[in-house]
């Protein structure tokens, strides 16, 4: 039986603030939908930081998270598109570009890529 947490959301980019119970078995974006919680979202399968948040408090793992370095996501960030939530969570909506630009600004345009993608380096 999976325990059920409080997931709080403040959507920056609306200014709206969301609070919902998800299962610790089920991804919290998918379980938000579920209740009418409207998140931003792309790809639902962790490549892509369209829904990038950064977390306030709480903890959640997010192990299929391959479109965030490992560097990100020690600062905090994470893709609710695949995160469990395994405690109550506080998390803030990022935006897409800046995300991206955090992760990735320091190699494109500047020749520092040496093989493969970015994330494969660090």
């Amino acid at each position: 039986m999976p325990e059920f947490h409080t997931v709080r959301v403040y959507h920056r980019q609306e200014n709206k603030f969301y609070s919902f119970e998800v299962p610790s078995d089920r991804y919290i974006l998918q379980s938000g939908e579920t209740q009418g919680v409207e998140l931003p979202f792309s790809c639902r399968n962790g490549a892509c930081t369209a829904c990038a948040v950064r977390v306030l408090s709480g903890h959640l793992e997010q192990p299929e998270a391959v479109g965030l370095s490992p560097e990100l996501k020690r600062q905090g960030y994470a893709l609710l598109c695949v995160s469990y939530a395994k405690s109550d969570i506080e998390v803030e909506t990022q935006d897409e570009d800046e995300v991206y630009e955090l992760q990735f600004g320091r190699f494109f345009a500047k020749g520092r890529v040496k093989r493969g993608l970015p994330l494969d380096e660090e």
